[in-house]
């Protein structure tokens, strides 16, 4: 399975498109020494969220976004034009450095194929579950997680806050789900933050996000120095500042709850 979902009958629904490291044979076998470090996963995102809010709903991609990355526009328009980003199949990883063989680059018959395989069972079982929970409440509140490492030149000068809220400034969600979560991350002691930086929400999060209809879409991007031992191979989990920075997210996740019933009683 390509996508692993868990159903639940709250409001909010976590959309998890980058912690997979799956990599079916044919598609390894392309992939440099380089590319198979897999560097830029969202190393344990999934663990790091995993039990802060009960009857949540959760939807996995559990390959690798190498293969393709389901959080940028099948049609392979540029999320951020001008800037440095990677494309809907990466041709480098976030270095800028090469993850293919030479000879072995995606072309245009991959894409098709990997869009097939991966990213529309993908989107096909968020939309579903999206879906289903706006009948059970009405409204339905997407947070995309991800992390990144909070250094990475090719994308972006200095050093990257903390929590990173993308609402595509503001067209994804209710101000009432904006204010929710970043108010959160701006009281968190110890933590940087900001609102629509460097990251304004990908894809999944822009073409999701229509309050008018009910659905509201929101992305974090944590620094993966708020959780990870070392930001480097083998980028290992730490159970202490994990710990920290769960109390933070649980409070996001449960003020989204909140915010789901006040904007369902208007």
């Amino acid at each position: 399975m390509v996508v692993d979902v868990h159903q639940g009958t709250s409001p909010v629904i976590l959309g998890l498109p980058h912690t997979g490291t799956e990599v079916p044979e044919d598609i390894w076998a392309r992939l440099n020494d380089n590319g198979r470090i897999l560097a830029d996963t969202d190393w344990h995102i999934h663990k790091l969220y995993d039990g802060l809010l009960d009857n949540v709903t959760t939807v996995r991609a559990t390959f690798h976004r190498y293969c393709i990355d389901a959080n940028r526009d099948p049609a392979g328009v540029s999320l951020y034009p001008g800037q440095n980003t990677t494309t809907l199949i990466p041709e480098t990883d976030f270095d800028g450095l090469a993850i293919w063989k030479d000879g072995e680059q995606p072309a245009e018959a991959d894409i098709a194929d990997r869009i097939s395989r991966f990213h529309k069972p993908y989107h096909e079982a968020l939309a579903a579950e999206i879906e289903r929970v706006k009948v059970i409440h009405g409204i339905a509140i997407l947070y995309d997680c991800h992390s990144i490492r909070s250094h990475i030149p090719f994308l972006f000068e200095g050093t990257l806050p903390d929590f990173n809220i993308g609402t595509d400034n503001g067209k994804t969600c209710s101000p009432v789900i904006e204010a929710a979560v970043f108010g959160v991350a701006k009281q968190a002691e110890g933590y940087t933050s900001i609102l629509n930086g460097r990251f304004k929400g990908g894809w999944t999060t822009r073409h999701y996000g229509q309050p008018e209809t009910g659905v509201h879409a929101i992305q974090m991007e944590l620094a993966q120095s708020t959780h990870l031992a070392t930001e480097a191979v083998p980028f290992a989990y730490d159970e202490a500042k994990a710990a920290g920075l769960r109390s933070h997210l649980k409070n996001i996740l449960q003020q989204l709850e909140a915010a789901a019933a006040n904007l369902k009683s208007k």
